[in-house]
């Protein structure tokens, strides 16, 4: 069996998060042998950086790959991604899966066809207190898990206006779409993947619009607030068939403390992990000699969830064998529900999925 490290790695996309890949895998050993990307300064700072080619057009890249990471900004997923599964390459996109529910569902038909897999970059299932949370849960410590609250709330972090991640015809939306998308997918994750059935949810553009936002930094230059025209915050509450339950808050900028919690309720127990720092806490009650509740911080191992994900993305593409995490069906499930709390945001009330 071909060793992951030999297998042959591009990206498409050469911005931030496109060099944090390349970084990491080069960093592991791996063989990446390039990237693709439209504009030319990206092109050489990653060759300068890593030192393989940079090509303008993917049809270069494709034929020196096993396997391609999609890097770019949203809009573009499903042209690059499609593409590389018609290769007959192995694909991660990062998150989301999409900008939009349709170029989502694209996407996830061309890898049912494929002949090479699909997954899709939600890193945080990779973190350790996460997977330590799912093994509790496999245990039946938790009882059966019934409601997952799920925030990701930043006091002043909107990305630079003017980037792409402020436009909503590239990005598909702002905070919801991307910190609030890593939410929404954790939070199923912790439930099994339920049937998302109702979604009831409030979108906000608060602060990115105004000329006094006042910011302590910014991700990129900001070309003021005529550039923004996405959401900065959302709140939602997700029902499924199961009767299961989700509640999120997000934003990239809102007047309270920030918070990266996830609060995991389960029938028997249950878990708070706060992402921001990898702090673990399980919370249980016992009855023998008296009613007593307890909190117990979980030490867990240090390690890098994207290394992690990379990890497993490697070992499926040597193996011939596509990763049960991650999935593009998933990714799916998850682009549908921040279909629908945009779309009862629109309407001013709860949408059910069909």
């Amino acid at each position: 069996m071909t060793h992951p490290n030999d297998v042959a790695v591009g990206i498409v996309g050469l911005g931030g998060i496109g060099s944090h890949h390349a970084t990491r895998l080069t960093e592991r050993g791996a063989t990446l042998v390039g990237g693709m990307d439209v504009d030319a300064d990206a092109r050489a700072r990653f060759h300068e950086e890593f030192g393989v080619p940079a090509y303008e057009d993917e049809t270069a890249l494709f034929d020196d790959c096993d396997a391609v990471l999609v890097t770019t900004p949203n809009r573009f997923h499903e042209e690059y991604a499609t593409a590389a599964l018609s290769a007959g390459l192995d694909v991660l996109i990062e998150k989301p899966l999409a900008h939009t529910l349709e170029s989502a569902e694209r996407i996830a038909d061309a890898a049912r066809d494929a002949e090479g897999f699909c997954m899709v970059g939600f890193n945080n299932r990779f973190a350790e207190p996460a997977q330590v949370i799912k093994h509790y849960q496999d245990e039946g410590r938790f009882g059966e898990t019934t409601h997952v609250e799920a925030n990701y709330v930043r006091r002043r972090g909107v990305p630079g206006r003017g980037s792409w991640f402020t436009s909503a015809d590239v990005a598909g939306g702002g905070a919801l779409i991307d910190i609030g998308v890593h939410a929404i997918d954790l939070a199923l994750y912790f439930l099994d993947h339920p049937e998302v059935v109702e979604v009831s949810g409030q979108t906000r553009s608060e602060f990115g619009g105004r000329d006094d936002y006042a910011y302590v930094h910014m991700w990129g230059d900001d070309s003021g607030p005529e550039e923004f025209d996405v959401d900065d915050s959302a709140s939602a509450f997700l029902r499924a068939a199961d009767g299961s339950t989700v509640s999120l808050e997000v934003a990239w900028a809102t007047n309270r403390p920030p918070t990266e919690e996830f609060v995991v309720r389960g029938t028997e127990a249950g878990a708070t992990f706060d992402r921001a720092n990898d702090d673990l806490t399980v919370h249980e009650a016992g009855v023998g000699g008296g009613h007593h509740l307890s909190d117990t911080e979980i030490e867990t191992r240090d390690g890098d969830a994207h290394a992690a994900e990379q990890a497993t993305f490697l070992e499926g593409v040597a193996a011939g064998e596509t990763p049960a995490i991650n999935t593009v069906e998933e990714a799916l499930r998850v682009q549908r529900v921040i279909d629908a709390v945009y779309r009862s945001a629109d309407r001013g009330e709860a949408v059910r999925l069909d």
